[in-house]
């Protein structure tokens, strides 16, 4: 088959290669080859979705050689296209995957589990195969076999349970089942035996555990009450689970992020309550009337609307029961963020980035600042006069930077604050907590009113 003019013939748009593609799946085997060729090359003109496409129509002869082609990569991106496509082979029989767990090469024994993740529920019957790559030495390949295990489902539970209950087979088997078992249905997934085993884990490091930085992407409260059942009671939740910290954590970031397997009530269900965290407790999640409030809003703009009214009348009843509050937004994919400082039942600031971008600094009704901004430039506010970058290309970022420090320094212009700066001030900056932290009583996980009547979402959080 001539290369160049195989080139020419995939070299297009989806739709102008859709002849090209038919005819040479219909050629079968004997294209496979110089196909894989076209597919690995990353300096082909080539999209390479194009001979990915005719390799998965042709299904298993495609198998081995692009197999090799995985273990062979010249490049994480080569191994990336080949594994995307070996995954997604056409077979008649999934059975052809099988002897691909046993590969000596860790890549091609991930790809071949992405393949019976694709098929979900039908990969059923090959789970006594599968459970070995639950104790593979490569965490890649133990990732994938817990993924492949979730995207079975709640069918795949007695088998997991199974080995669970049994003498373990390998080093990891057995605790590779019970992350697999928390990925299908979370604590409820769970038999009496291993609930007991998770709690007594927990207990054990609660005692040493030293607070560590958060991920912070999403919102959370603060509050200066040491007693969690009241905390409880002020957001409506129940069924309090003590959890360490870094439970915690993963929970409330997994519940928001976790865009793999999203299930029905997923962000409403669950709330995690900090310990109290130098005098202060806070609250990672919302009450489920609350995210309801939000995410039934019509469009973006709504929402936004809504959210305020939803923080700032949760700020100023959390003020009134508790004398103080705050609320604090925080993105990991954007520059946004807000915070909301309630003193008594009553309101006294509510800040949020980019609405004070678009309303000019005019927003929050009029009211100003609030002390513990003393000292920042608002994230809306731009200290730097117009011409501090003449001269200099923004996309040469070293020489952008130090032209920032030498005109900071020169003109003495403030850092800017973010919510966590404002927590920092008034309550507690949960990205930055450490030794020196006073950590009293242990956090809790506690289901919200749907998550009492839905349970918890699934998913495996560490310890």
């Amino acid at each position: 088959m001539d290369r160049e003019l195989l080139l020419e013939e995939l070299t297009g748009s989806w739709e102008e290669t859709r002849t090209a593609r038919d005819a040479l799946v219909a050629r079968g085997a004997e294209a496979v080859a110089p196909v894989v060729e076209v597919l690995c090359d990353e300096r082909s003109p080539v999209d390479w979705a194009v001979p990915a496409d005719v390799l998965c129509r042709i299904g298993e002869p495609a198998l081995a050689p692009l197999a090799a082609a995985v273990a062979s990569a010249s490049s994480p991106e080569v191994a990336r296209r080949a594994g995307w496509a070996l995954g997604r082979l056409r077979v008649e029989d999934p059975a052809v995957f099988v002897p691909l767990l046993a590969h000596p090469h860790p890549k091609v024994r991930e790809d071949a589990l992405f393949a019976f993740r694709c098929r979900k529920e039908a990969a059923l019957r090959f789970a006594d195969r599968l459970l070995p790559s639950l104790g593979d030495p490569d965490r890649g390949v133990r990732q994938r076999a817990v993924w492949a295990f979730e995207a079975i489902g709640s069918a795949a539970v007695p088998v997991l349970r199974r080995v669970r209950r049994t003498p373990a087979r390998g080093r990891r088997l057995r605790a590779g089942a019970l992350e697999a078992l928390a990925a299908v249905g979370g604590p409820a997934a769970l038999d009496s035996t291993d609930l007991d085993a998770v709690r007594r884990l927990t207990r054990i490091k609660q005692r040493t555990e030293v607070p560590e930085g958060m991920h912070l992407c999403g919102s959370w409260y603060a509050v200066p009450c040491a007693d969690t059942q009241q905390v409880l009671d002020a957001f409506d939740l129940g069924a309090p689970e003590p959890v360490t910290l870094r439970t915690g954590a993963a929970a409330w970031n997994h519940d928001h992020h976790n865009w793999r397997t999203r299930r029905e009530h997923e962000t409403c269900a669950r709330v995690f309550v900090s310990p109290v965290l130098d005098g202060w407790t806070l609250v990672f999640g919302q009450s489920s009337q609350d995210t309801h409030r939000i995410e039934d809003a019509e469009d973006d703009d709504s929402r936004d609307e809504i959210t305020a009214d939803v923080v700032r009348e949760r700020c100023a009843a959390l003020g009134d029961r508790f004398g103080a509050a705050q609320w604090y937004g925080m993105s990991c994919g954007d520059d946004w963020t807000a915070w909301c400082i309630a003193e008594g039942g009553e309101v006294v600031r509510f800040y949020d980035a980019f609405d004070a971008e678009e309303d000019g600094g005019e927003g929050d009704e009029g009211r100003p600042g609030h002390p513990a901004e003393s000292g920042y430039l608002l994230p809306h506010q731009d200290g730097f006069p117009d011409d501090a970058f003449d001269g200099v290309e923004l996309s040469d970022g070293e020489a952008f930077q130090a032209r920032y420090r030498e005109v900071k320094e020169e003109l003495d212009i403030p850092d800017t604050c973010y919510a966590v700066d404002i927590a920092a001030r008034l309550s507690v900056d949960p990205g930055s907590p450490g030794p020196r932290t006073a950590v009293t009583g242990h956090g809790v996980l506690a289901l919200t009113a749907c998550g009492r009547e839905h349970g918890h979402p699934p998913g495996a959080l560490p310890v």
